[in-house]
């Protein structure tokens, strides 16, 4: 069955009318699942495995028959495990539908459908009893309901559902506890992604508003591969504490609580924000440890373990405050169900928990943490004030098209005559053209200068900044004969490229841990090439270290200064590639404010030899996965022929690669 969807177009800020199958929303959360990530995580199956092992010798060492639970089964391959590793039954729960049904036929394949049941229902809604889900309680507990921060998933609540109602009262938990790890850092680099710094424009400082200085920000925890933050870009102001602990064998509650770690500072600095992770013991003595530290932190940082679907927590304390070298402070954690939030105290006593920190100011419900450093790159900052100079005269009258941009403030200051802006965070979705019309012919007065960085908070692929084209033609009619546009153009460029790790999130799995798991590699293709095979998804790629097999290229140009085309435009191109093995390609945009002054949203400079490349912080680069990486080897070169056809009407940019030998 299909119906028609009403979706918002980023790119010509057009309401489409679409055709979708009913299965279009699990397809799209199967096709962008972690599932193969984790099945790829070697380090993490194997501590469940060595976890599950010695859980279930335990119980036999008690003479009791081995009842295992297995909480967000997803493949079943815990389930499995434990039943390879000598357990009597198992009752493998999975609220998500195809996820379960997956898991099913995997359990058969497998030939264990006589010995796991596969529930499909949330954990709080399974029952006990003759009649019920469960037969009886289980004596072993297993789940996997972590994410980056832990508790963010549900795991307290889970876990202290399945303790009263599902669990026998002496158990055994895989993993037996999880501890938490924090540090204190002083960080130019992360402190840029949480408040707005003061900015020099023509020798006047822009300093933010008080309003804006004074809150706490968002409360919500900033993931990312911590690894990929340099050590350099941080001072530790106090060592690695340890938070708290959560014993998973033992009943567990859900309701707030708070932990404290004292410390003597280290260095003297401004406490800005907190560093943290945490490990998994796997069992009572801690032999068997799945740890998600950051690379550095590993005397050989290339034998850290990669996973995305759990990195490492950045927190931001709610003011920077300054402390000294030798100076008593402690680090205070506070957690509800579902968050965790950091908070710095003085002195050895004990302040009252600070409750949960939230935006006042507004300005962190708009800006992304990214777009926080964006606003506050100084050398970009130039770039838009030198090309701003460059066009704007004492009579000027600009108006600015962007999201929460602060450029209507530099022409302003710049002398600018007169300075209007429309931006989409106005409205819930963006802005149609002959909206934008109506709101600029209340004013008689003609633009000079048209200017946009440009950025829109709908934006997920690059080329989504288009449509500031779309807007610059809707207001052809308001612009002056010689009217300035300012970025001039914009061009989509390319360079093929061979993942460090990133190509796990697509890799099929196969076999994993001894076990078959081709029916949840079928799911996932089934799922990709429902839609998601075909286009190409944002990730902030300098977070994912890459080589690059190719030079950078500019597939496509788009010039502003001109109105929208009405025809295609297409470009096609012949390009070779190193030795290596291609898993895909990286899509950007750079833009040239003029002639001379660029600003690129992908790379940051030039790739040398070895292919090394230096991604921009500030945006998502669009990646374009192959269905199969292309192997390259020994003497032999390739080329890539790629096209690329931009299409007005749709807003949308298709592609077609190929490879041959040369």
């Amino acid at each position: 069955m299909k119906t028609f969807c009403g979706r918002a177009n980023p790119t010509t800020g057009a309401l489409d009318w679409v055709e979708e199958s009913e299965e279009y929303d699990y397809h799209q959360e199967i096709a962008r699942s972690s599932y193969a990530d984790m099945l790829h995580d070697h380090d993490r199956n194997k501590k469940y495995y060595e976890g599950i092992r010695a859980a279930v010798a335990r119980v036999k060492a008690r003479s009791e028959r081995v009842i295992v639970l297995d909480i967000g089964t997803g493949t079943g391959l815990l389930s499995m495990m434990a039943i390879t590793a000598g357990a009597d039954f198992c009752y493998a729960v999975e609220v998500f539908k195809p996820m379960a049904e997956a898991a099913q036929c995997i359990v058969e394949k497998n030939g264990f459908s006589d010995k796991i049941k596969i529930i499909n229902k949330h954990s709080t809604d399974v029952t006990v009893g003759p009649d019920g889900d469960m037969q009886v309680k289980a004596n072993v507990l297993i789940t996997e309901l972590f994410d980056t921060e832990l508790i963010g998933e549900g795991a307290l609540p889970s876990y202290e559902h399945a303790h009263q109602n599902l669990m026998q009262e002496r158990c055994e938990a895989i993993p037996h506890r999880a501890t938490v790890y924090a540090q204190l850092v002083e960080s130019e680099l992360l402190w840029s992604w949480a408040q707005l710094q003061p900015v020099e424009v023509e020798g006047a400082r822009l300093v933010p508003p008080p309003a804006v200085g004074r809150c706490a920000g968002a409360h919500a925890v900033c993931d990312i591969q911590l690894s990929q933050v340099s050590p350099a870009s941080f001072t530790p102001l106090g060592p690695v504490c340890t938070m708290f602990t959560v014993d998973f064998s033992k009943p567990v509650s859900s309701a707030f609580q708070a932990h404290s770690s004292q410390f003597v500072a280290q260095s003297s600095g401004r406490a800005q924000a907190v560093l943290s992770w945490w490990d998994l013991d796997m069992d009572p003595t801690g032999s068997i440890v799945c740890t998600m530290a950051p690379s550095w932190t590993y005397q050989e940082p290339k034998m850290a373990p990669w996973r995305d679907h759990w990195m490492q927590s950045v927190y931001f304390l709610p003011v920077e405050s300054q402390v000294t070298e030798g100076e008593e402070l402690s680090l205070m954690v506070c957690h509800d169900d579902y968050s965790l939030w950091y908070s710095l105290q003085r002195g050895s006593q004990t302040e009252a928990p600070p409750s949960r920190p939230c935006c006042t100011c507004q300005a962190h419900l708009v800006w992304t943490r990214p777009r926080f450093g964006e606003l506050n790159d100084r050398r970009r900052t130039e770039s838009y004030v030198s090309a701003l100079r460059s066009v704007l005269r004492e009579d000027s009258v600009c108006l600015s098209v962007s999201d929460g941009s602060l450029l209507p403030v530099f022409a302003h200051m710049l002398g600018a005559k007169k300075v209007r802006r429309f931006h989409l965070t106005d409205t819930v979705a963006p802005a149609k053209e002959t909206e934008m019309c109506e709101v600029m012919l209340a004013s008689p007065v003609q633009i000079s200068v048209l200017m946009g960085e440009p950025y829109f908070s709908t934006s997920l692929l690059p080329w989504h900044s288009l449509f500031f084209w779309y807007c610059r033609t809707a207001l052809a009619g308001l612009l002056r004969p010689d009217a300035s546009i300012l970025p001039r153009s914009a061009s989509l460029h390319m360079v093929a490229v061979e993942f460090q790790d990133l190509w796990r999130i697509r890799a099929p799995c196969g076999t994993c841990e001894g076990f078959d798991v081709t029916p949840m590699d079928e799911m996932v293709q089934r799922s990709l090439d429902f839609r998601e095979s075909r286009e190409a998804e944002p990730h902030p790629l300098w977070e994912y270290p890459c080589r690059a097999l190719t030079q950078s290229t500019a597939t496509m140009t788009f010039d502003f200064t001109q109105c929208l085309p009405q025809h295609s435009i297409f470009s096609m191109l012949n390009m070779l590639f190193r030795e290596g093995r291609c898993h895909g390609v990286a899509l950007w945009m750079e833009y040239h404010l003029t002639d001379d002054i660029t600003v690129s949203a992908g790379l940051n400079g030039p790739i040398n030899e070895q292919g090394d490349c230096e991604w921009s912080r500030h945006r998502k680069q669009g990646v374009y996965f192959f269905g199969s990486p292309w192997e390259i080897s020994g003497d032999g070169r390739a080329a890539v022929s790629y096209s690329f056809t931009f299409e007005p009407s749709l807003g949308d940019i298709r592609m077609d690669f190929s490879v041959t030998s040369q």
